[in-house]
This record gives structure tokens, C-alpha cells and sequence, in this order.
């Protein structure tokens, strides 16, 4: 009997070349799994399966995991305001763990040999993946054909054009992984530290002009309502804002960044819902936080993304960070305004009965209700207090 292994497989290069390669190089019983993350229409995810099939695979699935992925990662990382080095919403880098944790479960299920997926030798996703296995399942073997033959993607796309598969070749030149938290891009101007992405290479395209409010509404940190319309459904919310940012080309933006295994590295992406819906949150957050509730959230919710970004979410204490991040949003509920134009967008203000820009105590350089003007002048003498000691015994150190 053939061996069987389990295939991460999006239909993208390097995924196609691995299904093929391993059905008729290998020999091996090919099971192709697409794990989603909310990224693809049904429509999409059929034409997936049916390239499978043709590609040699012996049984294709769909692991759908959106509702969990939210639930387990999404929400923590709203929370958090997470963006890696001040751009990136960790999109893909985030689902990666999650997605090898299914695929793990599945080739268990099954009783497979092997797990197989196509990442390179030179990014983050292949330990994301083979850190995943290791942990969950030490006793099945990984499979890397791109990794281990240090493929290009020039070879994959002859080796199937030789063997007869047709396919968008013109369109496979460009690197898409697409999920509900956002779709990276990586191509050949990605490669080099001047060019950026053409138009064309964004799977979502300007449609709209002028100008467009969008109001987003959050309960206790979550997203639930889009332009007066409540979800059920959190994913269902974040579609909405996706859609609606999408049309205006907002969230595409370069990350630059220093990849897990040392180099530096850029991809490109678009995440309108993800850019919108966080920058909206964290302006929530600065009425309804206290100040030291701001910074040390700031703290953890950096750790929390570095950790997701470098494949340590089983590590425990990522469960101490969440547990802090879901107690710090009590008070996080209100409705925030957003002005959508091509390309940009622009915070208007929020609506909050959280809100500590409260005027019984004071409207902040306008006229003082909680304390007197000698409350005032004692505080200020206080506060001057330590420097005026430090000055004093130390009068040549400041000039």
C-alpha cells in the first residue's frame, strides 16, 4: 500500500507543484487539505478542489476553521492593537499555526505518514508549520519539496507546464494568501528594498470615489455592529468592514520586518476590515482606558504579536497575555465614526458612556469643575518637588 500524506494545499505554486510532485515523484497517496480562514467564497473554494483532483490528489477536504480562528486568535489581537512594527496586522503570519494545528488533527485522523506543505527555505511560514507538527505530532514525518530542492518559482511553473497542467500562469507569478484578517502578496518587487507592488497585483480594486462614513460599534473590546446593523456574528461584521474598506483601497501598505529565522524580509498586503477596525478600537480605548491600562496593554499586546508572528502561540503564557487583554476591554464599548476616501481614511470621534473625558470634572484647557485654583498651584509645587532637590544639590549638571 502507498504511503499517505497530508498536503497543505491552496492551489497557489508552490502548493500545485508539491501535489503533483508527490503523487508521481514520490509515489505517495496525495490527501490535499485547504485550511480556511474565511479568505475564500464558495465559488473559490470549489475551483481549489477540482485543481486538486486534476492535480493527482487522491482526497481533497475543506477545513474550515474561521469561527475558531476569531474566537482562539482575531479578538486577542483587536485587544492587543496588534501590528507588527507599527503596520502589519500579522494576516497571514497569525493563521499559520492555527491552520498546521487542523492539518495535524486531519493526517491523525486518517492515519497518515507524512505531512507535507510548500513553504520555502527562506520565510517564516515553514516553522510556523514544522514547529506546529513537532509539538502536536513528533511520530508523523514533514515533507518540504520546495524547501528541500531550493525550488523557483520559474522552475515550479515549467516542471507543471511540462506535464501538461494549464493554469494563469501570468497571475501564479505573485505570492496570494488569502484569509479573513487580511491577503498578503509577495512578487518579484517584493524582493528588492525600492520597488513596491503594481495595482494590478492587489486582488481588490478602487471602485469607489468621493468620500463615505463608516461607523463601527464594539462591545467590551469586539466588533458587533456596522453602520447601524448589529451581527450576530463577529466574523460576520468583519466581512462587512472588509467589503466596505476594500472598495475605498484602504489597508494596503509594505511590511518590512526581521523574519523568524534572521533575515529581513518584505511582503506586501491588503487589509482594509483589519487597519480599520483596529485603529478604530485603539481610539476607543484612549476614552475608556485609564492610563496605565494603555501602557501596559501596549506592553503585552506587543509580546502577544511577536509571539503569534514567530510561531510561539502554544507557549503558555500566550494564555496569561489573553487572559489580561480580555479583563483590560470591561469598559471598552462605544461607537466610533471613520471617514473613507480612496487610499486613506481619517477617525472622526467616538460615542461612549465609558468615556473619561468626562465634563463634571473638567474640559481639558478650558475650565477646571473638580479641583480650585490652589488645588492647582499646591499640586504643581508638589510635582516640582524632586526636581527642585535634583537642581539644587546637582546646580552643573543641567547646563
Amino acid at each position: 500500500m502507498k504511503q499517505k500524506v497530508v498536503l497543505a494545499f491552496s492551489g497557489g505554486l508552490d502548493t500545485s507543484f508539491c501535489a503533483k510532485y508527490l503523487a508521481e515523484e514520490k509515489g505517495l497517496e496525495v490527501y490535499t487539505a485547504i485550511v480556511t480562514t474565511g479568505g475564500f467564497s464558495d465559488e473559490e473554494l470549489k475551483k481549489i478542489e477540482e485543481k486538486a483532483y486534476k492535480l493527482g490528489s487522491a482526497k481533497h477536504i475543506t477545513l474550515d476553521i474561521t469561527d475558531a480562528y476569531y474566537s482562539k486568535c482575531i479578538r486577542y489581537m483587536v485587544f492587543g492593537n496588534v501590528l507588527r512594527n507599527n503596520t502589519y496586522p500579522i494576516s497571514v503570519s497569525s493563521e499559520r499555526v492555527f491552520q498546521a494545528m487542523s492539518l495535524i488533527g486531519y493526517a491523525k485522523e486518517i492515519g497518515a505518514d507524512f505531512v507535507a506543505h510548500g513553504s520555502t527555505g527562506a520565510g517564516n511560514d515553514q516553522v510556523r508549520f514544522d514547529l506546529t507538527f513537532q509539538v502536536l505530532a513528533p511520530e508523523i514525518g514533514i515533507i518540504t519539496p520546495t524547501r528541500d530542492m531550493t525550488l523557483t518559482r520559474e522552475y515550479e511553473i515549467n516542471y507543471l507546464k511540462e506535464r501538461g497542467v494549464q493554469d494563469n500562469w501570468v497571475k501564479m507569478e505573485y505570492s496570494i494568501n488569502k484569509g479573513v484578517w487580511g491577503t498578503s502578496i509577495g512578487g518579484k518587487e517584493t524582493l528588492s528594498s525600492k520597488l513596491t507592488l503594481p495595482e494590478e497585483a492587489y486582488p481588490s480594486q478602487l471602485t469607489k470615489e468621493g468620500e463615505e462614513t463608516l461607523e463601527l460599534e464594539f462591545v467590551k473590546g469586539e466588533l458587533v455592529g456596522v453602520n447601524g446593523k448589529t451581527y450576530p456574528k463577529n466574523i460576520d461584521a468583519i466581512r462587512e468592514v472588509e467589503k466596505i474598506g476594500s472598495a475605498w483601497a484602504i489597508g494596503r501598505d509594505m511590511h518590512i520586518g526581521d523574519t523568524i529565522i534572521g533575515i529581513k524580509g518584505r511582503v506586501g498586503f491588503e487589509a482594509a476590515a483589519p487597519i480599520l477596525i483596529i485603529k478604530a478600537h485603539q481610539m476607543l480605548e484612549k476614552h475608556t482606558l485609564t492610563k496605565w491600562q494603555q501602557y501596559w496593554k501596549e506592553q503585552l499586546g506587543n509580546w502577544y504579536g511577536m509571539f503569534l508572528h514567530e510561531a510561539q502561540y502554544l507557549e503558555p503564557v500566550m494564555r496569561d497575555i489573553e487572559k489580561f487583554l480580555e479583563h483590560s476591554q470591561e469598559c471598552v464599548t462605544g461607537k466610533v465614526s471613520i471617514k473613507l476616501r480612496p487610499y486613506s481614511f481619517q477617525l472622526i470621534g467616538v460615542e461612549s458612556k465609558h468615556d473619561l473625558m468626562n465634563s463634571d470634572f473638567g474640559e481639558y484647557g478650558e475650565v477646571n469643575k473638580a479641583w480650585t485654583a490652589e488645588d492647582a498651584k499646591g499640586f504643581i509645587t508638589l510635582t516640582s518637588i524632586p526636581l527642585k532637590i535634583y537642581n539644587s544639590v546637582n546646580k552643573n549638571f543641567n547646563k
